[in-house]
């Protein structure tokens, strides 16, 4: 058994990532960096998560310390209350050293609250939906049995920050961090003081919500079976939170919203792709069964997962409707762009999309075994950006579905069926070129049956 880190070098480590993390938060608010501030602060997070981790599990957040208490309480992997307590400490007292840090090197702060025109529970909302994205996917791919010893730890949690920092950001400012909500607020106290109480009750719930939500979906960690009902669930989550992102950034007028969407996908996938394989898309569910390489996904498994994700999509559009009190938008071609060319926007990178699902998470010779979310999440970044000015890029007839609901219909059911019909065509064109191109694994499987034969006795 491998040594453990003495407590003092852990919470030393907890004080060095989180500081890090709210001074490189200051730094590219107070330089304006729209752009790249999300990414900015995703990267150090995920820097500090793999040079830490192994010192005192990178929590640097005590919504995600609490996460953790939580777990072990209900019987699970996680920490016990007595090292929450000092965690959450030394995060706070590092959270607040990094502010002042900040506001000497700039001799200027921010203050903390709801964005212009947004109410207390708007932000609450987003607070609250962003730390348990945060805290579910550090249980699911740093703590869960199933993925110990994988490597995409760090980059599944680092990225959603990406994912949460676009469109909610545009909200509430996107902490998802007590630490950091309280050294924004106390480092800007002349400003007024205050919002940090209210963004930590969001948080704390937050937190709590992703430890019981990490119960149903990995119940093997908790003595208990696995149920259809597991797979359904995480089916749901995944959906939701992705549909959330695209909702919140495009009424939020992300500079980078396809990337930001991209980096939920990643991070869902990672979570939960040895739970349910993470499909969370109609059209990557039809392209798997119709491959023929899913032994366990039957056709009515098929069919009860398309029903998941439809009502995830559909109540995530709920609720970036009701953050953005009402706000929506519809289903339509760009600019000076056809329904035709729709159709084909939507087919191409539905395709796309759905290939390499089949061929980085399904072959067995083609299988990325730690980079499959990246690969997978990255088709919406391609996508997104290559035809998001032709037809949004929704790529998911979930996702078509989620504006449709939101918007009521606004363009009527023929939108609709014609982003459905081009994303079910594009999933269909990529399961029967994936047959022909992974022909290949049929051979090596056929092979190792037959290396596994007894040979005859002469």
């Amino acid at each position: 058994m491998a040594p453990e880190a003495t407590l003092g070098a852990k919470l030393t480590a907890e004080f060095v990532g989180t500081f890090l993390l709210i001074f490189t938060v200051g730094c590219n608010v107070l330089t304006g960096n729209a752009a790249w501030g999300g990414v900015s602060i995703a990267s150090v997070l995920m820097v500090a998560i793999y040079s830490l981790g192994g010192i005192s599990g990178a929590n640097f957040n005590p919504a995600v310390s609490i996460a953790l208490g939580m777990s072990k309480s209900m019987g699970g992997p996680g920490m016990d209350w007595k090292d929450v307590g000092m965690y959450c400490g030394i995060q706070v007292v590092a959270g607040i050293t990094a502010a002042l840090s900040y506001s000497c090197l700039f001799w200027d702060t921010f203050n903390l609250a709801p964005a212009k025109g947004f109410s207390g529970s708007h932000a609450s909302a987003c607070e609250l939906l962003y730390t348990l994205m945060l805290c579910f996917v550090v249980l699911n791919v740093a703590v869960a049995k199933k993925n110990q010893g994988k490597q995409f730890y760090g980059l599944a949690i680092g990225f959603v920050i990406v994912a949460g920092a676009y469109g909610a950001g545009a909200v509430s400012g996107g902490c998802f961090n007590p630490a950091v909500a309280i050294g924004i607020d106390i480092s800007s106290a002349g400003l007024g003081f205050g919002w940090c109480i209210v963004y930590l009750a969001a948080e704390v719930i937050g937190a709590v919500l992703a430890a019981v939500l990490f119960k149903v979906v990995r119940p093997e960690d908790f003595n208990r079976q696995k149920t259809p009902i597991t797979e359904l669930v995480s089916e749901f989550l995944g959906t939701f939170f992705l549909v959330l992102t695209v909702g919140l950034n495009v009424l939020g007028r992300s500079v980078a919203g396809a990337f930001s969407i991209a980096a939920a996908l990643m991070s869902m996938i990672y979570a939960l792709g040895n739970v349910s394989g993470a499909h969370f898309n109609p059209a990557v569910t039809l392209a798997a069964l119709m491959s023929k390489r899913c032994e366990d996904l039957t056709a009515a498994k098929a069919f009860s997962f398309i029903g998941a994700q439809f009502a995830g999509a559909a109540f995530a559009a709920l609720a970036y409707t009701g953050i953005h009190k009402g706000a929506n938008f519809a289903l339509t071609p760009g600019p000076n762009f056809s329904w035709a060319a729709v159709f084909d926007a939507e087919w191409v990178f539905t395709f796309v999309l759905c290939y390499v699902v089949l061929c980085v998470a399904v072959s067995t010779k083609t299988k990325a075994e730690n980079m499959f979310g990246l690969a997978i999440g990255s088709c919406v970044t391609v996508g997104g950006n290559a035809v998001g000015a032709v037809s949004g890029g929704a790529l998911n007839p979930a996702v078509a579905l989620g504006i449709a609901t939101a918007s009521q219909f606004h363009t009527g059911g023929v939108a609709l069926l014609v982003y459905m019909a081009a994303e079910f065509v594009g999933a269909l064109t990529a399961a029967a070129l994936f047959r022909y191109t992974h022909s290949v694994d049929l051979i090596e499987e056929a092979q190792q049956k037959m290396s596994q034969v007894p040979q005859a006795q002469a």
